[in-house]
């Protein structure tokens, strides 16, 4: 299960990338990483990782 850090922030982001028009295209929790991965963005080209601290990266 997400953390509630990694719950907050994952609401934060997906709020962000609304309110920029960008289209969420894949969002999963990984059980054995404990991360979430969320694949957004034109042309798929955000890829935000989110670990069970809140903290999150993009590549």
């Amino acid at each position: 299960m997400p953390t509630e850090k990694q719950k907050d922030t994952a609401i934060f982001i997906c709020q962000l990338l609304s309110n920029l028009y960008q289209p969420i295209y894949l969002f999963r929790y990984d059980n054995r990483l404990k991360i979430i991965y969320i694949l957004a963005g034109i042309d798929e080209g955000l890829e935000i990782l989110i670990n069970e601290h809140g903290n999150w990266d993009f590549e």
